[in-house]
């Protein structure tokens, strides 16, 4: 298992493993996205080939964490300069810890109720969870029930590690949603594989999705955030962690997160078969970041994002905390954007 980020300065760029308190330089790489490819056709694994690369340049790793290195980290995957080629999704009500705050935002039931009541005051959020509970781990060579899908966009939405989160002027609300996120490549032939996994902050408008369920799918369509390291190998079995919401340089909120298989519904496998058994998600050269869903939300406990706080989710086992600012833009920024005919 190795950790691996992207860092920029200016117009260079270079990948670099992980190795505290230092960043040990690849040699001859730019990116993970052509370390990747380089993997496919060579025939080597990421980590043997990034490890005979690994001969560059050692850097400070808290120097470029806090920003005082002429380096900065990058969202640890891109296709640089074509972000189309990047599809961004994910999947929701996957965590057994999860169910509670989606029922709460979609209908206000008690907590506790008999079979019968459940029958009649169910949600379809709720019933989609219990469909995963029911039939989201199938057994070896089988395929399970399918999960909650969202598509939150192209490469664009992506944002490098402490940069700002936007709730952008037309939105309700921006809440962050502290997740672990699958990296894939599809090769020539059309089959994906699994770069690794970096923590993730799948941003949303929780706002805007409660008003209607039928509004899940717009409130998808914000910025989300990567990173910094991009782990290759690692354990996706049981996983803590901690996700924290600041504000004026003080804890608003915070609170001790759990994923991975044995905190969820869904096997990782079967969640992986129902993005890629789709032709469109299989196109040769494609790159793919893929949520898998979060445990709670803040959102949940009645928090309401400001102009200026600062998220941070952390994962045991997959480094250093993923720390972005939330910009909130002026509803006078709103505007009529106007389709011009070319008849």
């Amino acid at each position: 298992m190795i950790h691996l980020v992207q860092l920029g300065n200016g117009a260079s760029r270079r990948v670099a493993i992980v190795d505290e308190p230092r960043l040990r330089c690849l040699d001859g790489v730019t990116s993970i996205y052509d370390l990747a490819q380089a993997a496919l056709h060579g025939g080597k694994g990421i980590v043997e080939l990034a490890g005979a690369l690994a001969h560059g340049e050692s850097l400070d790793y808290d120097a470029v964490y806090k920003g005082t290195s002429e380096w900065h980290l990058l969202t640890p995957i891109d296709v640089p300069g074509l972000p189309s080629r990047t599809l961004v999704a994910g999947t929701g009500l996957t965590h057994l810890g999860s169910a509670k705050d989606r029922q709460a935002m979609h209908k206000a039931a008690a907590a506790k109720v008999d079979a019968a009541k459940a029958a009649e005051n169910i949600t379809d959020s709720m019933r989609m969870f219990q469909w995963g509970v029911e039939g989201g781990r199938p057994a070896a060579g089988k395929i399970g029930i399918a999960p909650e899908w969202f598509y939150k966009g192209n490469g664009s939405v992506l944002r490098a590690p402490f940069a700002p989160l936007d709730v952008p002027s037309y939105a309700e609300d921006g809440g962050e949603e502290a997740e672990l996120a699958g990296i894939y490549l599809v090769d020539n032939e059309g089959t994906p594989h699994r770069i690794g996994m970096a923590t993730g902050n799948e941003f949303s408008d929780h706002k805007f999705e409660k008003r209607n369920y039928l509004n899940l799918a717009g409130s998808k369509l914000r910025s989300c955030s990567l990173g910094p390291e991009l782990v290759i190998g690692g354990d996706f079995k049981g996983i803590t962690g901690e996700v924290r919401i600041e504000r004026d340089g003080k804890t608003l909120w915070h609170k001790a997160i759990e994923t991975g298989e044995e905190n969820m519904c869904h096997s990782l496998a079967n969640m992986e078969h129902h993005h890629f058994k789709f032709e469109g998600h299989r196109q040769p050269g494609d790159l793919h970041v893929h949520f898998f869903g979060a445990h709670s939300l803040s959102f949940g406990d009645g928090i309401e994002l400001r102009d200026g706080d600062w998220t941070e989710v952390r994962f045991d086992g997959f480094g250093r905390a993923l720390r972005n600012s939330v910009h909130i833009a002026s509803k006078d920024a709103d505007r009529l954007i106007e389709v011009r005919s070319l008849a």
